[in-house]
């Protein structure tokens, strides 16, 4: 199949959601954008003003709420990652699912998963630029950080979505849930600085994509080195996502 037949079907599949989203944003705004905002309100200027009394030397001389801003954009994006390519994935590739539907169409497997990403980084994109507006009015971020909370999104959803398709109980998805989103969540540097941690731990964080999303959005001096870490993840996701969708939908 061309690239160009290939962006064509997968712009049919981003359709479809495009079309749900109408009818439901509505019922998102308050789990996508206002949760993440009430994280940064409280944090960035309620706990803040007790971390900026004490003169934190972690913090380099910048306010607590430069320092947690990003980390909530990037740690709100995984989740939205995780949320997009986790429970709709697996209901989709049921049967009665959308997916079922789309196949019997000239889209193959792989455009319907191109298709469903695209959409994911959309809402990505979105949804980041939401909380980002707020960062940035309030000197917290730049625009910048919207690249590393959209990459970030996508080195989750890619790789989850090839396991959503694939697996046949929904346990597995809480499971991924509870035992790597939530850890990723609490220790990848979002809520303090990941020197912080102990001995191995210190280590272990760079093994976190969430992590270099972090630093990313933080404008580090590694920017380099924390966009390969996250293209790799998505395309390392996007061709296993490929293979599991042409295996579970063409069996």
């Amino acid at each position: 199949m061309s690239a160009g037949r290939m962006s064509v079907l997968a712009v049919h599949e981003f359709g479809y959601w495009w079309h749900r989203y109408r009818r439901t944003w509505r019922g998102t705004v308050v789990i996508s954008i206002a949760n993440p905002l009430l994280f940064v309100t409280a944090l960035g200027f309620g706990l803040g003003q007790l971390v900026d009394a004490g003169n934190s030397a972690y913090l380099h001389g910048g306010s607590y709420l430069d320092f947690v801003g990003p980390g909530l954009l990037a740690a709100s994006a995984m989740q939205m990652g995780f949320v997009h390519g986790a429970g709709p994935v697996f209901q989709s590739a049921r049967p009665g699912g959308n997916y079922r539907a789309a196949v019997t169409t000239p889209m193959e497997p792989s455009d319907i998963f191109a298709g469903h990403l695209l959409f994911t980084a959309f809402r990505a994109t979105l949804d980041s630029a939401a909380i980002l507006l707020v960062l940035i009015i309030f000197g917290a971020a730049s625009p910048a950080a919207l690249v590393g909370a959209v990459l970030t999104a996508l080195a989750f959803a890619a790789p989850i979505s090839a396991y959503a398709v694939s697996t046949d109980r929904p346990a597995k998805l809480t499971a991924v849930f509870r035992f790597v989103i939530m850890p990723l969540y609490m220790f990848s540097g979002t809520f303090f600085p990941a020197s912080q941690l102990p001995g191995p731990l210190r280590e272990l964080v760079w093994l976190s994509p969430l992590w270099h999303g972090t630093e990313l959005c933080r404008g580090s001096s590694y920017y380099a080195v924390h966009l390969a870490v996250l293209i790799a993840l998505i395309l390392g996701g996007f061709l296993a996502g490929r293979r599991a969708y042409t295996r579970r939908l063409t069996a």
